[in-house]
Protein backbone atom coordinates (compact mmCIF):
# COMPACT_ATOMS: atom_id res chain seq x y z
CA UNK A 1 0.00 0.00 0.00
CA UNK A 2 0.90 3.66 -0.56
CA UNK A 3 0.12 6.91 0.75
CA UNK A 4 -1.38 7.45 -2.30
CA UNK A 5 -4.31 5.18 -1.85
CA UNK A 6 -5.45 7.03 1.42
CA UNK A 7 -7.17 9.92 0.05
CA UNK A 8 -4.50 12.40 1.15
CA UNK A 9 -4.38 16.10 -0.82
CA UNK A 10 -1.27 16.09 -3.70
CA UNK A 11 0.62 19.08 -1.42
CA UNK A 12 0.37 16.72 1.27
CA UNK A 13 2.00 13.74 -0.85
CA UNK A 14 4.76 15.66 -1.93
CA UNK A 15 5.71 16.66 1.77
CA UNK A 16 5.22 12.85 2.76
CA UNK A 17 7.55 12.07 -0.19
CA UNK A 18 10.21 14.64 0.95
CA UNK A 19 10.11 13.49 4.80
CA UNK A 20 11.19 9.87 3.09
CA UNK A 21 8.46 8.13 3.73
CA UNK A 22 7.42 5.64 0.79
CA UNK A 23 4.10 3.48 2.58
CA UNK A 24 2.08 3.89 5.44
CA UNK A 25 2.68 2.14 9.20
CA UNK A 26 0.08 -0.28 10.11
CA UNK A 27 -1.64 2.45 12.47
CA UNK A 28 -1.47 4.97 9.61
CA UNK A 29 -3.35 2.63 6.56
CA UNK A 30 -6.06 1.65 9.07
CA UNK A 31 -6.67 5.27 10.63
CA UNK A 32 -5.92 7.72 7.87
CA UNK A 33 -8.99 5.96 5.97
CA UNK A 34 -11.69 6.53 8.74
CA UNK A 35 -10.78 9.47 9.72
CA UNK A 36 -10.98 11.22 6.52
CA UNK A 37 -14.66 9.58 6.19
CA UNK A 38 -15.21 12.03 9.03
CA UNK A 39 -15.76 9.20 12.08
CA UNK A 40 -14.36 9.32 15.53
CA UNK A 41 -11.64 7.26 15.91
CA UNK A 42 -9.99 5.70 19.12
CA UNK A 43 -6.45 4.46 17.89
CA UNK A 44 -4.61 2.40 20.07
CA UNK A 45 -1.02 1.66 19.40
CA UNK A 46 2.36 0.95 20.77
CA UNK A 47 4.74 4.14 20.75
CA UNK A 48 6.99 4.07 17.75
CA UNK A 49 4.36 2.85 15.11
CA UNK A 50 3.41 6.01 13.39
CA UNK A 51 0.21 7.56 14.95
CA UNK A 52 0.96 11.13 15.02
CA UNK A 53 1.14 11.06 11.16
CA UNK A 54 -2.04 8.65 11.18
CA UNK A 55 -4.07 11.88 13.01
CA UNK A 56 -2.32 14.64 11.49
CA UNK A 57 -2.32 13.47 7.65
CA UNK A 58 -5.96 12.63 7.31
CA UNK A 59 -6.83 16.32 9.51
CA UNK A 60 -4.55 18.17 7.19
CA UNK A 61 -6.44 16.97 4.08
CA UNK A 62 -9.52 17.90 5.31
CA UNK A 63 -8.48 21.44 6.21
CA UNK A 64 -6.99 21.81 2.80
CA UNK A 65 -10.66 21.27 1.51
CA UNK A 66 -12.54 22.79 3.70
CA UNK A 67 -13.28 26.86 2.59
CA UNK A 68 -12.65 29.14 5.00
CA UNK A 69 -14.38 32.60 5.14
CA UNK A 70 -12.00 35.70 4.40
CA UNK A 71 -13.09 36.95 7.88
CA UNK A 72 -12.87 33.68 9.61
CA UNK A 73 -10.16 33.54 12.31
CA UNK A 74 -11.14 30.69 14.62
CA UNK A 75 -9.07 27.61 15.12
CA UNK A 76 -10.40 24.85 13.08
CA UNK A 77 -8.75 22.11 14.91
CA UNK A 78 -7.03 21.47 18.33
CA UNK A 79 -4.72 18.51 19.34
CA UNK A 80 -4.16 18.30 23.30
CA UNK A 81 -0.94 16.01 24.48
CA UNK A 82 0.55 15.47 28.08
CA UNK A 83 3.89 17.00 27.80
CA UNK A 84 5.76 20.20 26.05
CA UNK A 85 7.95 17.75 24.50
CA UNK A 86 5.37 15.77 22.79
CA UNK A 87 3.46 19.22 21.50
CA UNK A 88 6.63 20.38 19.79
CA UNK A 89 7.37 17.05 18.43
CA UNK A 90 3.92 17.54 17.06
CA UNK A 91 4.04 20.84 15.44
CA UNK A 92 7.67 19.38 14.10
CA UNK A 93 5.42 16.85 12.24
CA UNK A 94 2.67 19.09 10.91
CA UNK A 95 4.88 21.48 10.16
CA UNK A 96 6.67 19.35 7.62
CA UNK A 97 3.83 17.49 5.88
CA UNK A 98 1.70 20.89 5.78
CA UNK A 99 4.41 23.07 4.43
CA UNK A 100 2.91 23.32 0.88
CA UNK A 101 -0.30 24.08 2.23
CA UNK A 102 -1.50 28.08 3.22
CA UNK A 103 -2.29 26.64 6.87
CA UNK A 104 -0.62 28.40 10.30
CA UNK A 105 -0.55 25.89 13.19
CA UNK A 106 0.50 27.24 16.64
CA UNK A 107 1.47 25.65 20.04
CA UNK A 108 0.78 26.45 23.52
CA UNK A 109 2.45 24.92 26.84
CA UNK A 110 3.79 26.42 30.25
CA UNK A 111 7.49 27.25 31.41
CA UNK A 112 7.47 29.55 28.31
CA UNK A 113 6.13 33.49 27.78
CA UNK A 114 2.17 33.38 27.02
CA UNK A 115 2.22 36.60 24.90
CA UNK A 116 3.15 35.18 22.11
CA UNK A 117 0.92 32.25 22.06
CA UNK A 118 -2.29 34.53 23.07
CA UNK A 119 -0.73 36.96 20.23
CA UNK A 120 -0.72 33.53 17.81
CA UNK A 121 -4.26 32.48 19.10
CA UNK A 122 -5.73 35.76 18.22
CA UNK A 123 -4.19 36.14 14.98
CA UNK A 124 -5.87 33.46 13.91
CA UNK A 125 -4.48 29.57 12.90
CA UNK A 126 -5.74 26.71 11.63
CA UNK A 127 -4.52 24.47 14.04
CA UNK A 128 -3.46 24.73 17.87
CA UNK A 129 -1.44 21.97 19.29
CA UNK A 130 -1.51 22.51 23.54
CA UNK A 131 -0.91 20.95 26.59
CA UNK A 132 -4.09 21.16 29.08
CA UNK A 133 -3.29 23.59 31.37
CA UNK A 134 -1.88 26.34 30.01
CA UNK A 135 -4.52 25.83 27.32
CA UNK A 136 -7.26 25.54 30.05
CA UNK A 137 -6.24 29.04 31.73
CA UNK A 138 -6.01 30.72 28.02
CA UNK A 139 -9.10 29.80 27.43
CA UNK A 140 -10.73 30.74 30.56
CA UNK A 141 -9.41 34.36 29.71
CA UNK A 142 -11.15 33.94 26.64
CA UNK A 143 -7.93 34.43 24.48
CA UNK A 144 -8.77 32.39 20.86
CA UNK A 145 -11.84 31.49 19.14
CA UNK A 146 -12.59 27.97 19.93
CA UNK A 147 -16.02 28.07 18.95
CA UNK A 148 -15.12 26.73 14.85
CA UNK A 149 -13.39 23.83 16.05
CA UNK A 150 -13.90 20.77 13.50
CA UNK A 151 -11.54 18.08 14.91
CA UNK A 152 -10.53 17.37 18.47
CA UNK A 153 -7.68 15.07 18.94
CA UNK A 154 -6.98 13.75 22.59
CA UNK A 155 -3.17 11.87 22.19
CA UNK A 156 -1.66 10.35 24.57
CA UNK A 157 -4.91 9.85 26.48
CA UNK A 158 -3.52 6.90 28.89
CA UNK A 159 -0.92 9.84 29.97
CA UNK A 160 -3.22 12.58 30.50
CA UNK A 161 -5.24 10.22 32.60
CA UNK A 162 -2.27 9.35 34.63
CA UNK A 163 -1.30 13.07 35.17
CA UNK A 164 -4.65 13.90 36.50
CA UNK A 165 -5.34 15.86 34.04
CA UNK A 166 -9.17 14.64 33.08
CA UNK A 167 -10.97 18.05 35.21
CA UNK A 168 -8.87 20.32 32.87
CA UNK A 169 -9.93 17.90 29.02
CA UNK A 170 -13.67 17.97 30.45
CA UNK A 171 -13.70 21.79 30.92
CA UNK A 172 -11.69 22.09 27.46
CA UNK A 173 -13.90 19.92 25.44
CA UNK A 174 -16.99 21.14 27.34
CA UNK A 175 -16.06 24.59 25.98
CA UNK A 176 -15.71 23.15 22.16
CA UNK A 177 -18.63 22.91 19.53
CA UNK A 178 -20.79 19.46 20.26
CA UNK A 179 -20.81 18.72 16.14
CA UNK A 180 -16.67 18.09 15.99
CA UNK A 181 -14.95 15.04 14.57
CA UNK A 182 -13.02 13.97 17.93
CA UNK A 183 -9.95 11.37 17.75
CA UNK A 184 -8.23 9.90 20.82
CA UNK A 185 -4.99 8.25 20.74
CA UNK A 186 -3.09 5.54 23.24
CA UNK A 187 -1.12 3.22 23.99
CA UNK A 188 -3.44 1.02 26.30
CA UNK A 189 -6.77 0.67 25.93
CA UNK A 190 -7.92 0.79 30.00
CA UNK A 191 -11.61 0.70 31.84
CA UNK A 192 -10.70 4.65 32.03
CA UNK A 193 -9.98 5.41 28.53
CA UNK A 194 -13.44 3.39 27.30
CA UNK A 195 -15.26 5.74 29.51
CA UNK A 196 -13.39 8.83 27.65
CA UNK A 197 -14.42 7.71 24.58
CA UNK A 198 -18.69 7.67 25.73
CA UNK A 199 -18.57 10.32 27.34
CA UNK A 200 -16.50 12.46 24.22
CA UNK A 201 -16.99 11.08 21.26
CA UNK A 202 -19.95 9.70 18.74
CA UNK A 203 -20.11 6.38 17.62
CA UNK A 204 -16.12 5.87 17.38
CA UNK A 205 -14.73 3.23 14.99
CA UNK A 206 -11.73 1.56 16.64
CA UNK A 207 -8.42 0.58 15.37
CA UNK A 208 -5.79 -1.06 17.55
CA UNK A 209 -2.67 -2.51 16.16
CA UNK A 210 -0.32 -4.98 18.16
CA UNK A 211 -1.29 -6.91 21.56
CA UNK A 212 -2.77 -4.15 24.41
CA UNK A 213 -0.26 -2.61 26.95
CA UNK A 214 2.63 -4.91 25.43
CA UNK A 215 6.02 -3.30 24.11
CA UNK A 216 7.29 -3.48 20.92
CA UNK A 217 8.18 -6.63 19.28
CA UNK A 218 11.53 -5.21 17.99
CA UNK A 219 12.68 -4.29 20.88
CA UNK A 220 15.34 -7.06 22.96
CA UNK A 221 14.25 -6.82 26.31
CA UNK A 222 17.49 -7.63 28.65
CA UNK A 223 17.69 -7.60 32.41
CA UNK A 224 21.10 -7.74 34.91
CA UNK A 225 20.85 -8.23 38.24
CA UNK A 226 22.64 -6.23 40.01
CA UNK A 227 23.73 -4.86 43.75
CA UNK A 228 22.27 -1.53 43.93
CA UNK A 229 25.30 0.40 44.74
CA UNK A 230 27.34 -1.16 41.71
CA UNK A 231 24.82 0.38 38.94
CA UNK A 232 27.04 3.40 38.18
CA UNK A 233 29.77 1.60 37.10
CA UNK A 234 27.54 -1.23 35.30
CA UNK A 235 26.34 2.04 33.64
CA UNK A 236 29.79 3.07 32.50
CA UNK A 237 30.79 -0.59 31.71
CA UNK A 238 28.24 -1.19 29.47
CA UNK A 239 28.61 2.28 27.61
CA UNK A 240 31.99 0.89 26.31
CA UNK A 241 30.07 -0.80 23.75
CA UNK A 242 30.57 0.93 20.92
CA UNK A 243 27.25 0.22 19.57
CA UNK A 244 25.33 1.55 22.43
CA UNK A 245 25.76 4.83 20.44
CA UNK A 246 22.34 6.61 21.24
CA UNK A 247 21.16 6.06 24.64
CA UNK A 248 18.51 7.47 26.88
CA UNK A 249 18.79 6.37 30.86
CA UNK A 250 15.84 6.55 32.76
CA UNK A 251 16.25 7.48 36.32
CA UNK A 252 14.15 7.23 39.22
CA UNK A 253 14.42 11.14 41.03
CA UNK A 254 15.86 14.56 39.16
CA UNK A 255 18.41 14.69 41.51
CA UNK A 256 19.90 11.03 40.57
CA UNK A 257 19.39 12.13 36.77
CA UNK A 258 22.05 14.86 37.61
CA UNK A 259 24.07 12.52 39.44
CA UNK A 260 24.14 10.00 36.82
CA UNK A 261 24.90 12.71 34.49
CA UNK A 262 27.74 13.85 36.27
CA UNK A 263 29.12 10.37 36.94
CA UNK A 264 29.40 9.85 33.15
CA UNK A 265 30.21 13.55 32.04
CA UNK A 266 33.45 12.47 34.38
CA UNK A 267 34.20 9.27 32.83
CA UNK A 268 34.38 11.34 29.63
CA UNK A 269 30.85 10.28 28.34
CA UNK A 270 28.73 13.68 26.90
CA UNK A 271 25.70 13.40 28.39
CA UNK A 272 22.61 15.43 28.79
CA UNK A 273 19.38 15.55 31.23
CA UNK A 274 15.80 15.57 30.98
CA UNK A 275 13.68 17.08 33.95
CA UNK A 276 11.13 18.85 35.23
CA UNK A 277 13.80 21.26 36.91
CA UNK A 278 15.01 22.18 33.57
CA UNK A 279 13.81 25.06 31.96
CA UNK A 280 12.04 24.77 28.30
CA UNK A 281 14.95 26.28 27.15
CA UNK A 282 17.47 23.33 28.75
CA UNK A 283 14.95 20.80 28.02
CA UNK A 284 14.57 21.62 24.20
CA UNK A 285 18.56 21.94 24.02
CA UNK A 286 19.24 18.61 25.32
CA UNK A 287 16.78 17.05 22.83
CA UNK A 288 18.25 18.76 20.00
CA UNK A 289 21.97 18.10 21.38
CA UNK A 290 21.06 13.76 21.62
CA UNK A 291 18.95 14.29 18.08
CA UNK A 292 21.92 15.92 16.43
CA UNK A 293 24.48 13.34 18.23
CA UNK A 294 26.65 16.03 20.14
CA UNK A 295 25.58 13.85 23.43
CA UNK A 296 25.46 10.42 23.27
CA UNK A 297 23.48 9.93 26.29
CA UNK A 298 20.20 11.66 27.49
CA UNK A 299 19.39 10.72 31.14
CA UNK A 300 16.13 11.65 32.05
CA UNK A 301 12.64 10.83 34.51
CA UNK A 302 9.43 9.93 33.16
CA UNK A 303 8.57 13.35 32.16
CA UNK A 304 10.66 12.05 29.08
CA UNK A 305 8.90 8.48 28.75
CA UNK A 306 5.72 9.99 26.32
CA UNK A 307 7.53 12.92 25.24
CA UNK A 308 10.33 11.68 23.05
CA UNK A 309 9.96 11.17 19.78
CA UNK A 310 13.33 10.84 18.42
CA UNK A 311 14.55 8.25 15.63
CA UNK A 312 17.58 6.02 16.05
CA UNK A 313 17.42 5.32 19.73
CA UNK A 314 20.17 2.38 19.98
CA UNK A 315 19.26 1.29 23.70
CA UNK A 316 17.08 2.17 26.31
CA UNK A 317 18.14 1.46 29.78
CA UNK A 318 16.60 1.67 32.94
CA UNK A 319 19.00 2.44 35.71
CA UNK A 320 16.04 2.35 38.19
CA UNK A 321 13.54 -0.50 37.72
CA UNK A 322 9.74 1.08 36.83
CA UNK A 323 6.99 0.77 39.50
CA UNK A 324 4.08 0.57 37.38
CA UNK A 325 3.91 -1.99 33.77
CA UNK A 326 2.58 0.86 31.81
CA UNK A 327 5.84 2.49 32.21
CA UNK A 328 8.05 -0.07 31.52
CA UNK A 329 6.24 -0.24 28.21
CA UNK A 330 5.81 3.37 27.12
CA UNK A 331 9.70 3.73 28.18
CA UNK A 332 10.94 0.52 26.34
CA UNK A 333 8.95 2.06 23.53
CA UNK A 334 11.27 4.67 22.58
CA UNK A 335 13.61 2.45 20.76
CA UNK A 336 12.61 0.12 18.12
CA UNK A 337 10.41 2.42 17.00
CA UNK A 338 8.48 1.91 13.79
CA UNK A 339 10.28 -0.86 12.22
CA UNK A 340 13.53 0.03 13.69
CA UNK A 341 15.03 -2.50 16.22
CA UNK A 342 16.65 -1.39 19.68
CA UNK A 343 17.37 -3.02 23.24
CA UNK A 344 16.03 -2.67 26.36
CA UNK A 345 18.20 -3.12 29.63
CA UNK A 346 16.65 -2.98 33.05
CA UNK A 347 18.60 -2.89 36.04
CA UNK A 348 17.36 -5.13 39.22
CA UNK A 349 18.34 -5.17 42.62
CA UNK A 350 17.08 -7.31 45.20
CA UNK A 351 14.76 -5.25 46.13
CA UNK A 352 12.96 -4.81 42.36
CA UNK A 353 12.24 -8.77 42.01
CA UNK A 354 9.09 -8.97 42.89
CA UNK A 355 8.13 -5.96 40.90
CA UNK A 356 10.27 -7.76 37.87
CA UNK A 357 7.72 -10.71 38.61
CA UNK A 358 4.83 -8.73 38.31
CA UNK A 359 5.80 -6.98 34.76
CA UNK A 360 6.60 -10.63 33.68
CA UNK A 361 3.13 -11.75 34.48
CA UNK A 362 1.35 -7.96 32.65
CA UNK A 363 3.10 -8.80 29.70
CA UNK A 364 2.99 -12.62 29.34
CA UNK A 365 6.57 -13.26 29.09
CA UNK A 366 9.70 -13.52 30.60
CA UNK A 367 12.30 -11.39 30.19
CA UNK A 368 15.70 -12.53 29.71
CA UNK A 369 18.48 -12.44 31.98
CA UNK A 370 22.36 -11.46 31.31
CA UNK A 371 25.48 -10.90 32.46
CA UNK A 372 28.09 -8.57 31.64
CA UNK A 373 31.11 -10.00 30.79
CA UNK A 374 34.17 -8.82 32.23
CA UNK A 375 32.39 -6.88 35.06
CA UNK A 376 33.41 -7.33 39.29
CA UNK A 377 29.75 -7.92 40.39
CA UNK A 378 31.80 -8.25 43.67
CA UNK A 379 33.67 -5.22 44.22
CA UNK A 380 32.84 -3.15 47.15
CA UNK A 381 30.58 -0.28 47.38
CA UNK A 382 32.69 3.20 46.85
CA UNK A 383 32.13 5.75 48.89
CA UNK A 384 29.93 8.25 48.90
CA UNK A 385 30.90 11.95 49.21
CA UNK A 386 28.24 13.93 50.68
CA UNK A 387 27.02 15.79 47.41
CA UNK A 388 25.99 12.52 45.81
CA UNK A 389 24.24 11.17 49.42
CA UNK A 390 20.66 10.03 48.46
CA UNK A 391 18.24 12.62 49.09
CA UNK A 392 14.94 12.12 51.88
CA UNK A 393 11.88 12.09 49.83
CA UNK A 394 10.37 15.40 49.60
CA UNK A 395 7.09 16.78 51.99
CA UNK A 396 3.95 17.87 50.92
CA UNK A 397 2.67 17.82 47.59
CA UNK A 398 5.70 16.39 45.89
CA UNK A 399 5.42 13.60 43.84
CA UNK A 400 7.49 10.50 44.39
CA UNK A 401 9.20 9.99 41.36
CA UNK A 402 9.18 6.53 39.23
CA UNK A 403 11.94 3.95 38.87
CA UNK A 404 13.87 3.98 35.52
CA UNK A 405 14.79 1.35 33.54
CA UNK A 406 18.34 0.33 31.76
CA UNK A 407 18.96 -0.30 28.14
CA UNK A 408 21.95 -2.42 26.65
CA UNK A 409 22.89 -5.44 25.48
CA UNK A 410 24.18 -7.65 22.68
CA UNK A 411 23.69 -6.68 19.47
CA UNK A 412 9.91 13.72 27.52
CA UNK A 413 5.80 16.95 37.34
CA UNK A 414 4.80 20.13 35.30
CA UNK A 415 5.10 19.94 31.82
CA UNK A 416 2.12 21.93 30.32
CA UNK A 417 1.77 24.62 33.24
CA UNK A 418 0.79 25.10 37.14
CA UNK A 419 -3.13 23.76 36.68
CA UNK A 420 -1.81 20.50 35.43
CA UNK A 421 -2.63 17.98 38.52
CA UNK A 422 -1.07 15.18 40.36
CA UNK A 423 -0.87 11.39 39.34
CA UNK A 424 -3.72 9.39 39.16
CA UNK A 425 -5.06 7.75 42.36
CA UNK A 426 -4.54 4.55 41.07
CA UNK A 427 -0.87 4.97 41.26
CA UNK A 428 -0.97 5.06 44.35
CA UNK A 429 -1.06 1.45 46.99
CA UNK A 430 2.15 -0.82 47.19
CA UNK A 431 3.58 -3.79 46.35
CA UNK A 432 3.37 -5.69 43.04
CA UNK A 433 -0.78 -5.24 43.24
CA UNK A 434 0.06 -1.71 41.46
CA UNK A 435 0.43 -3.29 37.56
CA UNK A 436 -2.67 -5.92 38.20
CA UNK A 437 -5.63 -4.96 36.71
Amino acid sequence: MSFRTLGLDANILKAVQEAGYTEPTPIQAAAIPQIIAGHDLIGIAQTGTGKTAAFVLPILAKLAGMKREANQRGIRALVVAPTRELVVQIEENVRAYSKHLPLKVATVFGGVGEHPQIQALRSGVDMVIATPGRLLDLMDRRHGDFSGINFLVLDEADRMLDMGFLPSIRQIVKALPRKRQTLLFSATLSREIEGLTHEFQHAPKTVQIGRRSNPAETVTQLVYEVPKHLKPALLVHLLRDPSMDMVLVFSRMKHSADRIARNLENKGIKTATLHSNRSQNQRLRALKDFKSGAVRVLVATDIAARGIDVDGISHVVNYDFPMHAEDYVHRIGRTGRAHAVGDAISFVTSEDHGTLRSLERFIGRGIVRKKAEGFDYNAAAPAVQAGDRERPPMQGNARPSQPARHSGGSHPRGNGSGRQGASASRRGGGGNNRWRR
